[in-house]
């Protein structure tokens, strides 16, 4: 049952609801939550967050309103098993078998008939954008255009992922990270690094505040200083899929459809930098992967719709490979590199996100390659950005603590 709390929360943020189905064959429904911000259009733009789990209406309030001070129709579904779509009409969680990317895609369909809409510009970031094809797939005729921002498009997005990863920050290809991939090698080899929690570490570090304030923080572990900073980074990422932030981050009950359909815990290679271990973790608390339900690559072709796919040069989790291979194989797509960006600018560069799906909804994502650098030099908004701030800040601080000072040994062979 809803608190007066969440009944005050829902009327603040005007939330709809739509009675869906639990499951095929069962007769039980719940209402699934829907928001609508700004004037009404017939071809809106819908938003699918990522996640699963970061996919509540409260956290991209702010970006609704900014959307609509520019005029832009937006409509965003939560996922079911998040917010305000957690419960059935008994209060109860959401069953396992009411959890999967099908009737989540499907789910999106019945707001837009909610609405009176027929088609939609549909932007879908990271796990949204798995969606948002899926939706293409299944109510093509529902759609008039995509933004594919950090895209996912296969379960074996993981090899692409790990392999740019060791390139870029263990090997050093790039001519950036050449002094960064030195440092790792380095810190790894003289123990001066965990290599088994590198990645948790090195990942948002490079993505949110750059490769500077890696080298910095490498810099002080090879000087046996930051291992406080070290340690608290490297328990974002079990923290993200092991507590609830009601109404912000829900991963306990849409993990079912990241491991079961998804594979959200790759098998790991043994070797330094390797992907997703904090999903890893905590694997044995949901369904064995069954397999993937889409084969998306296959059905790109058909995707004969304007699409935007964007990608941040910082993005470590859906890099920049794969929304190229995205590119080459829909028909109607063009590449948005933001320059400085991490993944999914919808949540940390949220001025270019609207910008991009303005462009698709008036037919001019063609153009969006060339001012591709403009976008990245707007200002950033979304909430995600502060870390970088905040990375970037406890890097500064740990400089400034002194190396622990070694004790010298007594005469004698004591200690003092």
């Amino acid at each position: 049952m809803r608190t007066d709390a969440v009944e005050r929360l829902s009327a603040k943020l005007d939330v709809r609801s739509v009675a869906r189905s639990l499951a095929p064959g069962r007769g039980e429904t719940f209402d699934l939550a829907y928001v609508r911000d700004g004037p009404e259009s017939d071809v809106p733009i819908l938003l699918v967050p990522g996640g699963p789990g970061l996919a509540s209406v409260l956290p991209y309030h702010r970006l609704r309103r900014e959307a609509a001070k520019r005029g832009l129709d937006v409509i965003m579904v939560e996922h079911r098993g998040v917010g305000f779509s957690r419960h059935d009409v008994q209060g109860a969680d959401l069953p396992s078998e009411a959890l999967t990317i099908t009737q989540a895609a499907d789910d999106l369909a019945a707001v837009l008939d909610a609405c009176g809409v027929q088609r939609a510009v549909v932007y879908g970031t990271s796990y949204g954008s798995y969606l948002a094809q899926v939706f293409g797939v299944r109510h093509a005729d529902r759609v008039a255009g995509t933004v594919l921002d950090s895209p996912k498009v296969s379960t074996s997005d993981h090899a692409v992922t790990r392999a740019h990863l060791r390139r870029l920050l263990w090997e050093g290809e790039h001519p950036d990270t050449a002094e960064v991939a030195a440092l790792l090698r380095a810190a790894v080899d003289t123990g001066a690094v965990d290599r088994s929690s590198a990645t948790d570490v090195v990942q948002p570090v490079y993505e949110f505040a750059g490769a500077n304030n890696l080298t910095r923080l490498l810099r002080l572990r090879l000087a046996g200083r930051g291992q406080r900073i070290w340690e608290r980074l490297a328990a974002l990422g079990s923290r993200e899929v092991s507590e609830v932030h009601r109404y912000v981050m829900e991963f306990d009950l849409v993990g079912t459809i990241a491991f079961r359909e998804l594979a959200y815990a790759p098998s790991p290679d043994g070797g330094v930098l390797d992907l997703n271990l904090a999903f890893g973790a905590v694997a044995d608390r949901y369904p064995p992967f069954a397999g993937e339900p889409f084969d998306l690559a296959h059905h790109l072709p058909e995707a004969r719709w304007p699409m935007a796919v964007v990608s941040g040069d910082r993005d470590l989790r859906t890099p920049r490979p794969i929304a190229e291979s995205i590119v080459e194989r829909a028909p109607d797509a063009a590449l948005v590199p933001l320059a400085r960006t991490g993944h999914s600018a919808l949540d940390t560069h949220q001025l270019a996100a609207l910008y991009v799906a303005r462009a698709v909804q008036v037919g001019n994502h063609g153009k969006l390659p060339g001012v591709a650098d403009r976008l990245a030099a707007l200002p950033r908004r979304g909430a995600s950005r502060w870390l970088g701030h905040a990375i970037a800040g406890a890097v500064r601080a740990a400089s400034l603590v002194p190396a622990p000072r070694r004790r010298r040994p007594l005469a004698g062979g004591g200690q003092r």
